[in-house]
């Protein structure tokens, strides 16, 4: 019937008069040597972190927030640590459910300890164990890395 509009698709536009095509090609041959000697191997480390859950969930139907919650404690971890196995301690479950599946705690303070994983034939070599680090206040808590005993 009616005919739409064509959506237009903003492309940056690059000015290629003022390089050369040598120019150019050093500077891709600079980021690929700073690229190589970038990330080294994954040590074990252990940091304590706030996570915001209230702008999280919002939007979320009230049936689903408690368990959105956990899955995104989990991508939290998941990212901070750069691991994709992810371990949730059951006493932060039990925090995240302790008002029921709607009312999730706006705040929660966590401790994120990359590890080595024992068993030999797992895929992963590291994984995240997500811990509740009870506090009374939120305020003012920074990220902290924990020294290990």
């Amino acid at each position: 019937f009616g005919s739409r509009p064509k959506r237009r698709v903003c492309r940056p536009r690059l000015n290629f008069a003022s390089h050369s095509g040598e120019h150019s090609l050093t500077l891709l041959k600079m980021v690929k040597v700073v690229k190589k000697t970038g990330r080294k191997g994954q040590e074990p480390v252990t940091r304590d972190y706030t996570i915001h859950l209230h702008k999280l969930l919002q939007k979320i139907q009230f049936k689903k927030r408690a368990s959105r919650a956990i899955r995104e404690i989990r991508k939290f971890a998941a990212r901070a640590m750069t691991t994709k196995d992810i371990r949730i301690d059951t006493k932060l479950n039990k925090f995240v459910w302790s008002n029921g599946i709607r009312n999730v705690p706006t705040r929660v303070r966590v401790r994120l300890s990359r590890k080595r994983n024992e068993d030999e034939e797992a895929k992963e070599k590291m994984f995240t164990l997500v811990q509740h680090v009870p506090v009374e206040s939120f305020k003012k808590l920074q990220t902290e890395t924990v020294k290990d005993e």
